[in-house]
């Protein structure tokens, strides 16, 4: 199958971009690299041992869009392309809502036009709000607390009215919880731009040296420890979901569909400190400080249907995602900037 992966130089971009290609599909990239490097084609390129096609083009950019199209004959799109920072998105919102909208509108009108109907789209747990109860599954009632997650859940709708009146669409919704970890090669990984906004990367940066401290925002919570609790899962694992999901197209016209792609459990704030410790060897110095307005106690999913209906579960345990995170945070302290 020839996939088109726009955003394939980002984060979970580059790692399923490479699962893609170790199954025998061939991939094409559109990234316009506001938030990655040009590097991260050439080590694709390097890790899988195949060449792919690489774009330079903004998704929202019609014409462009059109010319991929034209020159490749694509079989179907993974849709990762769009801006990811929550707190940037608060302070940002049209932004957020003219790009993550605006490029999205723009890759279904093109895939319209060139009838390519196969279309997986990267959508978020942050669509869930603040659940009732955990674990999370995809029949629970959908709400957002920020510009960011809002985007998702209007790009969810969209798909889905869309689906209604074309019955040639086939859009998959995947909604992924935490996603950490790196490709055991050390070669890419989480590149975040100055401070990092997850917890994973940020408590590695405090292993190397590069920040003080964790804060560990509330010890009140109802968890184990007090801490909250999330669900994390190896973006390997995550990009492995994108390639079992890739088999509904083998059926014909196969619809809209939905699933969760996470661990299935959660881990607190301070035992993701005390594994980053164990695997690095060092000290992780935190301070307890207040919690923050809207965080919630416990967030995990069910990935139940996904593995009913396709068989795809999580492989990589905490332990393995911490180690592949402290090789990448090693191999690359500066992140790509070599």
């Amino acid at each position: 199958m020839r996939v088109l992966v726009t955003g394939g130089a980002g984060y979970i971009g580059s790692h399923t971009s490479i699962s893609l290609l170790e199954k025998g599909n061939d991939v094409v990239i559109v990234d316009n690299l506001c938030n990655s490097k040009r590097l991260v084609i050439d080590r694709i390129e390097e890790l899988s041992g195949k060449k792919v096609s690489f774009y330079p083009y903004d998704v929202c950019n019609i014409e462009k869009m059109r010319e991929i199209f034209e020159g490749e004959k694509i079989d179907a799109v993974i849709h990762f392309a769009g801006l990811k920072a929550v707190g940037e998105s608060v302070q940002k919102p049209l932004e957020y809502y003219q790009n993550n909208l605006g490029s999205t509108l723009a890759l279904l009108q093109v895939m319209q036009e060139y009838n390519v109907n196969n279309l997986i789209f990267s959508s978020s747990a942050t669509v869930y709000g603040k659940p009732a109860t955990v674990p999370i599954k995809e029949d629970f009632p959908l709400s957002t607390t920020n510009p960011y997650g809002t985007t998702k859940l209007m790009i969810e709708r969209i798909l889905t009215d869309y689906a209604e009146v074309n019955t040639q669409f086939n859009p998959i919704i995947l909604r992924y919880f935490n996603p950490v970890g790196a490709h055991e090669s050390g070669r890419i990984g989480e590149d975040p731009k100055g401070v990092p906004n997850n917890l994973l990367p940020y408590v590695m940066q405090v292993a190397i040296g590069k920040l003080e401290k964790v804060r560990v925002w509330g010890n009140d919570y109802k968890t184990t420890d007090g801490t909250g609790e999330r669900d994390y899962i190896h973006v390997v694992d995550l990009a492995e979901g994108h390639v079992a999901v890739l088999q509904l197209f083998e059926q014909q016209n196969c619809g809209l569909n939905i699933f969760n792609l996470g661990s299935g459990k959660g881990n607190s704030v301070l035992e993701i400190i005390e594994v980053v410790s164990k695997t690095t060897g060092k000290e992780i110095p935190y301070e307890i400080c207040d919690r923050r307005a809207g965080d919630i106690d416990s967030s995990f999913s069910d990935c139940t249907k996904i593995f009913n209906e396709l068989g795809w579960k999580t492989e990589r345990t905490l332990d393995e995602i911490c180690v592949s995170s402290w090789k990448w945070q090693q191999m690359n302290p500066n992140g790509y900037d070599e």
